[in-house]
């Protein structure tokens, strides 16, 4: 069996160099990713070459997902195991700005207590945070995609060096005010913020996802086959429905067909993630997002890693 495994490595390591790692055997934030992934988890588990196609082919990998992968996703599939679990947390944009803003080094332990999923053990953050824009697969995937596409946030080592590495033409290193400018135009489009996690990329926080519900595959996949993939920001949105006046913009722009208007705007409080888009594109200002413990715990960095916290 050990003798299968290492084969079936020394194999893909192969078929890496030959689909091209610039002429070298091997890329440094490839190695580093093997080294920090631990290389009996590389040698034993699929997972590193998960990750490697993931994050090297992500146009082509979230094509064919949303393609062929998706359908079968969620609860309405034959057997519900395709998607048993969260992979990230809808974050609003002032806890979004807060993230990329940290000045200090933060590792948080027992993550799950914000999101339910085994793999979101660590929030790992090294100030000042490593940040690239990235071309969002899921609105390269569609046929008319929502403008500017290159809008997705991967952050810090290995990822960061790995994307700049193997996709120069499509990533591009931002410095930490050009990240909250990024978070500031993508919030005005109506557009929201997620941060998430992935059992293959080291079991960690990696990546700030700004999201259009027309080209988003997570909201998709959500929305059309109930696949539980992002979990609420630990906010609702709540109405002054004395000042509203019923113009639907909100419920319109609503990425999770939370909110209907009857005379004024009305939020359904189970389908409300938190994420603040209808705050944002409320042209009267009548739209507030307040804390429900019943909606989990946000992911807060100036809480839960308070001044002089390292």
């Amino acid at each position: 069996m050990l003798r299968k495994r290492i084969l079936a490595i020394l194999g893909a390591l192969g078929i890496l160099w030959l689909v091209g790692e610039r002429g070298k055997l091997i890329q440094p934030s490839t190695l580093k990713y093997m080294q920090m992934m631990g290389w009996r988890r590389v040698l034993t588990t699929f997972d590193f070459v998960h990750a490697y196609f993931y994050a090297r082919w992500t146009n082509q990998y979230i094509g064919w997902s949303v393609k062929y992968y998706m359908p079968f996703l969620g609860p309405e599939s034959k057997d519900g195991r395709w998607a048993p679990v969260y992979h990230g947390k809808v974050l609003p944009n002032e806890l979004a700005k807060a993230l990329v803003s940290v000045n200090q080094d933060v590792c948080l332990e027992n993550m799950e207590q914000l999101i339910p999923y085994p793999a979101a053990r660590d929030l790992i953050l090294q100030a000042p945070l490593d940040i690239v824009a990235y071309e969002c697969g899921c609105r390269h995937s569609r046929a008319n995609p929502c403008q500017p596409t290159q809008v997705c946030m991967v952050i810090g080592q290995p990822f960061v060096d790995f994307v700049l590495e193997h996709n120069p033409q499509s990533s591009r290193r931002l410095t930490q005010a050009e990240a909250l400018e990024l978070l500031q135009a993508e919030h005005e489009r109506g557009h929201l913020h997620a941060a998430y996690f992935k059992d293959v990329m080291l079991d960690r926080f990696y990546a700030i996802c700004n999201c259009c519900k027309c080209c988003c595959a997570g909201i998709e996949s959500m929305m059309k086959h109930g696949a539980p993939m992002v979990m609420s920001s630990g906010y609702v949105a709540q109405v002054d429905a004395a000042r509203c006046q019923a113009c639907g913009t909100c419920q319109n722009a609503c990425p999770f067909e939370a909110i209907s208007v009857n005379g004024a705007a009305h939020v359904e409080w189970e389908k409300c993630m938190g994420c603040g888009v209808c705050e944002g594109q409320c042209p009267n200002d009548v739209i507030t997002l307040v804390l429900d413990e019943r909606k989990g715990q946000p992911l807060d960095i100036r809480v839960l890693a308070p001044a002089g916290h390292t």
